[in-house]
């Protein structure tokens, strides 16, 4: 944040009200393709540009901003498309900046890929149910969160401060934002959907969060007793403006965002938890039926949305734990204090001497660990292979919980653990990978391991490997000094092993 940053509501709509959103190279030539396709209707054309949400942004935008006898802003890309003409949208998508979609703010791509979430979810969840409407729930779903989208790109930096600090270090939110722009972000928000003149249930969702909050958080108060739906009727019937409320339809745009965002965050959290019995409460649907859905909504999302170096909230579903991007946000672990350090060069010296001070391969795994574990690792699970590798079997564990120590795998069932007894090599599992790789590990592995951090790494001796060694930061990010000293003592060991088994001989 530089100090020629806006710091009042006023000014921060001037400056981002001139951002020229950019988008990828690959949506700038389909959409372009399909203006120019004579044979495409506006629809048809409509839905080939939803997959870059800066497109329809931009268009909706312009159609609204120049409604003149139309009145009433456009709630569709169908209807601006109409309202602009083909000629006019494709002057304007020549207009916006292309890029590679790499070179694209990792920020922005992330929050649009957030947008795209929400619209699945309210897609999924709600248009079926008023189908007649389904155009204003997408588009609306999709926009939402708008205003955001040229804040991230003309300084990126906020998101990932914001993010950091509210979600990751538990930092109020009201505080953050008067640091980090001067004023509240969602008065900010609101203003910017006034100002663009975005779909009318865009700006009645912001609204509410701005202006009638003690709305929400009686319909949240009604929505937390969600096991029994009698009672839930009897209190709606008691506050006709609230049951009133409850009936919108724009409502459906604001419940996706906020199902979308607080999964983004984490699905077991009770900001998630929230918003799924409010959902459930305007659905009239129990909250476990209504999570299926929102789990399916979810994993559709995720095979039609994706991007490099994106955190997408399916890819904790595939964890059997309290999987979260939170993890993702803490800091980098410290370097170990100075006492563990020398714990951990006495350890390494113990597997280096020669001849080797260990009696039998127990002593020698336990000293593995103890070297792994006060070099800065949190979680150290050392497993044996038997000789035709057709099993594996936990011999050392560290700050694990007690089921770790009589743990036993079949490699034949996983391909990655197959993999690193073929040869030996290392894995390192970070939210890039999680999605590909830990689907391709054993249930009961994941289990012990709860975060997105994970190395693997098989040890060998003679070229045949002997051991698997599995750590952690307790779920948290790596920093590179812990992985510099996982590697020394790596080395040490494969050094103890050779040692070891010249004695036994």
């Amino acid at each position: 944040m530089t100090q020629a940053s806006p710091r009042s509501l006023d000014s921060w709509i001037k400056q981002l009200d001139a951002v020229r959103l950019p988008i990828a190279r690959q949506h700038h030539e389909m959409a372009r393709r399909t203006l120019l396709d004579g044979r495409k209707s506006l629809r048809e054309i409509a839905d080939s540009m939803q997959a870059s949400p800066a497109i329809a942004l931009t268009i909706l935008r312009e159609a609204n901003r120049n409604a003149g006898s139309f009145g009433e802003p456009a709630e569709s890309l169908e209807m601006a498309l109409n309202r602009l003409g083909l000629k006019r949208a494709e002057t304007l998508l020549e207009q916006m900046p292309v890029q590679e979609e790499a070179e694209i703010p990792l920020a922005l791509r992330q929050l649009q890929l957030i947008s795209l979430h929400a619209s699945q979810q309210a897609n999924g969840l709600f248009a079926g149910r008023l189908a007649r409407l389904w155009q204003e729930i997408h588009w609306g779903s999709l926009l939402f969160l708008a205003p955001l989208w040229p804040l991230v790109a003309h300084q990126p930096a906020l998101f990932e401060a914001w993010e950091r600090r509210v979600l990751g270090q538990g930092e109020p939110a009201a505080k953050v934002e008067r640091e980090l722009l001067g004023t509240p972000l969602l008065p900010l928000c609101l203003a910017l959907a006034r100002h663009w003149r975005l779909p009318e249930w865009i700006c009645q969702g912001y609204r509410l969060l701005v202006e009638d909050r003690r709305l929400l958080v009686k319909a949240l108060h009604i929505a937390h007793d969600n096991e029994h739906p009698l009672h839930q009727q009897q209190l709606l019937d008691a506050d006709p403006a609230l049951r009133r409320w409850l009936t919108l339809p724009g409502n459906c745009v604001l419940l996706a965002n906020g199902l979308a965002l607080s999964s983004h965050h984490n699905w077991s959290c009770q900001h998630h938890l929230r918003w799924q019995r409010l959902t459930g409460l305007y659905l009239q649907t129990a909250v476990n039926e209504l999570q299926q859905l929102i789990h399916q909504q979810a994993v559709m999302s995720a095979r039609h949305h994706t991007g490099k170096g994106l955190w997408h909230p399916t890819e904790a579903l595939l964890w059997p734990w309290d999987s979260c991007r939170l993890k993702a946000l803490q800091p980098p672990a410290a370097p170990p204090p100075r006492d563990t350090l020398s714990q951990w060069k006495q350890h390494c010296s113990r597997l280096l001497a020669q001849p080797s001070a260990f009696a039998n391969v127990l002593q020698l795994t336990d000293c593995a660990a103890e070297a792994v574990y006060s070099g800065g690792m949190q979680r150290v699970l050392i497993l044996l292979a038997d000789r035709q590798h057709s099993r594996l079997h936990a011999q050392q564990a560290l700050g694990l919980q007690d089921a770790a120590k009589q743990l036993r795998l079949d490699p034949a069932q996983s391909q990655v653990l197959r993999k690193l007894l073929a040869e030996p090599g290392q894995l390192r599992l970070s939210p890039a990978n999680m999605a590909q790789v830990s689907a391709l590990l054993p249930g009961t592995l994941k289990a012990l391991f709860n975060g997105e951090h994970l190395l693997l790494r098989s040890i060998a001796h003679n070229g045949r490997v002997a051991m698997l060694l599995i750590v952690d930061q307790g779920g948290g990010e790596f920093g590179a000094t812990q992985l510099q000293v996982f590697g020394k003592t790596v080395q040490c060991i494969e050094r103890a092993l050779s040692t070891f088994a010249r004695r036994s001989s």
